[in-house]
């Protein structure tokens, strides 16, 4: 039975996950970068966090976070403009050495911040004996998203958002005019980095644990997210854009939590999402053969009516004669 527990922890996680997703469409949509180290900065934000929270810091927390991720996607950008490497291999590369980084941070491949103070646990005690108690972590997880998504757009709006997304777009046209594309590539890894590490920093201290492989398969999960927003609302204005990232978030944690609800075992939720995944990248491409489909249909429909047509028309011209 699907409850209102299970759909407002779906919706919790799904507004993490969206900053996954907002960070992907502005490296993968707006700059048209394939960005591979999304698990890894995810994960190292989540360590960042962890250490820091646990060291008595919960402010800072979420900050420290946001500066690795910087650091994260400057090493990644460094390789793609100054090395000439491909984004997709500097992308694994980075996320490969991650892995290594994180342990070191971590000390240990998990951490526990059972009994540490967290933004989430501010917020419940700031919302302690008021009608919103119950929902202090869904709260927390939409101050960040609405935050994040409205610098971001603003971003998106000033001149150098405008170069990187002119950059995604046509880099020839944008270095003809004397916009250098390698700065533009690298902020807005910077900024996609940032907002990734953010998301593992949230979810650790959502979950109060942090794991070295709890990275593994965010950037399909953010991909998903992305093409289930772009499916629902199209490719129409930047804003438009950015709340389908959002809600198609939120809608792919509800589609995995109703289909584990099917007396599913925990272990089956790797294949879930795999299959969610599938179906949203080849959405555009279920879409295309449903329409043509339908066109195929009504072209039938209008032959059998002209055949039926030319037949009654001889059939009332024998008659005549």
């Amino acid at each position: 039975m699907i409850t209102w527990p299970i759909i407002q922890s779906a919706l919790e996680l799904g507004l993490i996950y969206a900053l996954i997703a907002l960070a992907l469409f502005l490296t993968y949509s707006m700059l048209n970068v394939c960005d591979l180290s999304t698990d890894g900065c995810y994960t190292m934000g989540a360590a960042v966090g962890a250490v820091v929270a646990i060291a008595g810091h919960p402010f800072l927390a979420p900050l420290a976070a946001m500066g690795a991720g910087i650091l994260s996607g400057l090493v990644n950008a460094f390789l793609q403009t100054k090395m000439k490497v491909e984004s997709m291999l500097a992308g694994i590369v980075v996320n490969t050495g991650l892995y290594t980084i994180n342990i070191l941070v971590m000390g240990k491949s998990t951490l526990s911040m059972n009994d540490t103070k967290t933004i989430f646990t501010m917020m419940k005690e700031l919302l302690a004996n008021t009608p919103f108690a119950s929902y202090y972590k869904l709260i927390t997880a939409l101050i960040f998203v609405v935050v994040v998504a409205v610098l971001l757009l603003l971003f998106l709006g000033t001149r150098l958002g405008l170069s990187l997304r002119a950059t995604g777009d046509n880099i020839a046209m944008v270095k003809s005019s004397s916009i250098n594309p390698s700065i533009t590539t690298t902020v807005g890894l910077c900024i996609g980095g940032s907002v990734t590490a953010l998301a593992g920093c949230l979810l650790g201290e959502y979950q109060k644990s942090v794991d070295i492989n709890m990275g593994t398969g965010m950037v399909t999960v953010a991909l998903a997210s992305l093409i289930i927003g772009e499916t629902i609302f199209g490719k129409k204005g930047i804003k438009i854009r950015a709340l389908g990232v959002i809600l198609g978030s939120c809608l792919y944690r509800v589609i995995v939590a109703i289909a584990l609800r099917f007396n599913l075992p925990a272990t089956a939720l790797k294949l879930v999402s795999a299959i969610i995944v599938g179906i949203a990248i080849s959405m555009p491409a279920i879409k295309e053969i449903i329409s043509l489909q339908r066109t195929k249909i009504v072209a039938m429909k209008k032959h059998k009516e002209l055949v039926k047509q030319r037949e009654e028309a001889a059939k009332k011209g024998e008659e005549e004669n």
